[in-house]
């Protein structure tokens, strides 16, 4: 059910906020959740994140910087250094990362100039902005916390198969694989 001004209720507002849902977001929403599930014991490092998720450390290295500058983690330096969450999971959403890491990029033609057709908007032009509030409305539901609970809960019901082993700071675990 919508209100009068089109918003969900008991979800969050975005206003004239584009955004575009790519690997890039992918990735970066993966490492998020990868770092929150893993850094209990303390910074979390790019590299442990590359091995168990499968995304290149450079490319890792930018989206953190990206993160970094959006407040989302912080980072620590030296030996045991790594990344932290800025935030608690429970502050920290979906689209925040996102948006983090993305150019805003908008999925109408003509990226909100309302030039779609040249000088007027095109016949479809409302149906794709509508789109885009309805994405960044929902993402911006989605709390770190929910996917990390998510996450628990298919790992206690996983069989064996589907998680895989690796070392984490000179000890041997088992940990999921997170999809991007």
């Amino acid at each position: 059910m919508l209100t009068a001004n089109g918003a969900i209720p008991g979800q969050p507002i975005f206003e004239e906020v584009d955004m575009r849902l790519t690997t890039k977001g992918r990735f970066a929403v993966t490492a998020m959740l990868d770092l929150a599930m893993h850094s209990q014991d303390g910074p979390v490092t790019l590299s442990n994140i590359s091995e168990r998720q499968k995304i290149s450390l450079s490319y890792l290295e930018q989206l953190f910087g990206k993160l970094r500058r959006g407040k989302l983690v912080d980072s620590v330096r030296g030996p045991g250094g790594g990344y932290n969450l800025a935030r608690a999971p429970e502050q920290l959403t979906v689209a925040d990362i996102i948006l983090a890491v993305e150019e805003p990029i908008d999925s109408r033609q003509c990226e909100g100039k309302d030039n779609c057709l040249g000088d007027h908007r095109c016949m479809t032009h409302d149906l794709w902005e509508s789109l885009n509030d309805t994405v960044l409305n929902y993402l911006g539901g989605v709390k770190l916390s929910d996917l990390i609970r998510k996450q628990r809960t298919q790992t206690m019901s996983a069989p064996a198969s589907l998680l895989k082993s690796g070392p984490t700071r000179g000890r041997s675990v088992t940990t999921p694989v997170v999809a991007a």
